[in-house]
């Protein structure tokens, strides 16, 4: 636990960096207007098919359907932008993923060899990668947050918490260590891995909190993966 919260205060104090905020605004900013642009889409496409007077039985037409239509999937847009925006803010600041790692290595261990650093398409495929695990298996999840009642935020943390933990860890790792010997690293400390996970996770249906989420998750890790590598924090000791 001391590991876990250390790598956390240590990367939400470097939140105000110029490398971090730039992150932040760009994945924020792109994920926003594809969110936007898939609202106002649907909208349009239910402006353009949907009839705006219905007949009903025993009450005669009714008008304004295609706008009832158009404003209640703006609300059910809302709503999803809980699941989807980290998913998709995630996609576009994992192309950035080298920037936030670094400023985090260049701060705090600075005796480090360079990295070897994903490329630009390695980041974007790695996101997408991430965004379809996410849907994936919140999508069949559904039924379970639907069965568990007043205890669906638990079961959401837990779930979303693993896959945040083993995605952002798989990432930091894999710079400096081949995917075998990252994996095995993992395993091996799989529980303080989906524990980080879930402090990662219940930010998730805050708006705006979340969208900080993807660069605290992966300043987090990369403080937690050189922890268990047994690296010592530049002015502390882990």
């Amino acid at each position: 636990m001391s590991l876990i919260f250390s790598s956390f205060f240590s990367a939400l104090g470097q939140m105000g960096s110029a490398a971090f905020l730039k992150v932040i605004l760009l994945g924020a900013a792109l994920a926003l207007a594809l969110l936007a642009a898939i609202t106002w889409g649907f909208s349009q496409a239910v402006f353009a098919f949907a009839p705006d007077t219905v007949d009903l039985p025993f009450i005669g037409g009714v008008d304004g359907l295609a706008a009832i239509l158009s404003w209640g999937g703006f609300a059910m847009m809302l709503g999803l932008s809980v699941f989807l925006m980290i998913p998709v803010a995630s996609v576009f600041s994992g192309m950035f993923l080298d920037e936030v790692a670094d400023a985090v290595e260049s701060r705090h261990y600075p005796s480090l060899p360079a990295a070897q650093g994903q490329g630009f398409y390695e980041g974007l495929k790695s996101g997408i990668n991430f965004l379809g695990l996410v849907i994936a298996v919140n999508v069949p999840a559904l039924i379970l947050y639907l069965m568990a009642g007043p205890f669906a935020p638990l079961v959401f943390w837990a779930v979303n918490g693993y896959l945040l933990g083993r995605e952002y860890f798989a990432l930091v790792s894999s710079r400096r260590m081949d995917k075998a010997a990252a994996k095995a690293l993992r395993k091996a400390h799989g529980g303080k891995i989906w524990l980080a996970g879930i402090f990662m996770a219940i930010p998730l249906s805050i708006p705006l909190l979340n969208l900080i989420i993807p660069v605290l998750g992966v300043a987090t890790y990369t403080h937690i993966f050189h922890g268990l590598q047994g690296r010592k924090r530049h002015g502390a000791v882990i």
